[in-house]
C-alpha cells in the first residue's frame, strides 16, 4: 500500500469527492521522502533561473527510492503534486526527478523525456533499481 490514508478521508472518497489539500497532506506524511524531494525542486526551480530542477542523487535506500516510484508511477498522486507546487514534473530510471515549469515552453520538457535522454542517462549502477 502507498498511502496511509486515514480513516476519515477513505470514508469521504467512498462518500464521493475528496480534498485534494487532505489527498495531498496524506501523500507528504505516506511519502515523506518523495514529498520532500518534489517540493525542494520546486523551490529550487522558483528561485532559480534555470529551465527545470532535477534530482541525480540517488535514494539513501530501497525504501526511500520505492516511494519515489510510488509516487511517480500514480498518476492521481502525480497529478496532485504537479498541481499543488504548480510545476509539470518528469521522471527517469529510478531516481531522477525533475521539476518544470507548468506553463514553461515544452522543448526543456520534451528534451528531458525523449528516448535519447533516457539512453544517456543510463549507467551501470541503476540495472536493477
Amino acid at each position: 500500500m502507498s498511502l496511509d490514508a486515514s480513516p476519515a478521508l477513505l470514508a469521504q472518497a467512498e462518500r464521493g469527492e475528496v480534498d485534494e489539500a487532505a489527498f495531498v497532506d496524506t501523500v507528504r506524511t505516506s511519502l515523506p521522502y518523495a514529498y520532500q524531494m518534489i517540493s525542494g525542486l520546486a523551490e529550487e526551480l522558483e528561485h532559480g533561473s534555470a529551465p527545470f530542477a532535477d534530482n541525480t542523487t540517488p535514494p539513501p535506500s530501497e525504501a526511500e527510492r520505492g516511494q519515489l516510484l510510488r509516487a511517480l508511477a500514480s498518476d492521481a498522486i502525480r497529478g496532485s503534486l504537479e498541481r499543488h507546487f504548480g510545476v509539470r514534473l518528469a521522471f527517469q530510471n529510478c531516481h531522477r526527478v525533475a521539476v518544470f515549469h507548468a506553463d514553461a515552453e515544452q522543448k526543456a520538457y520534451d528534451a528531458f523525456t525523449s528516448v535519447r535522454a533516457q539512453l544517456l542517462n543510463q549507467s551501470p549502477q541503476l540495472r536493477d533499481c
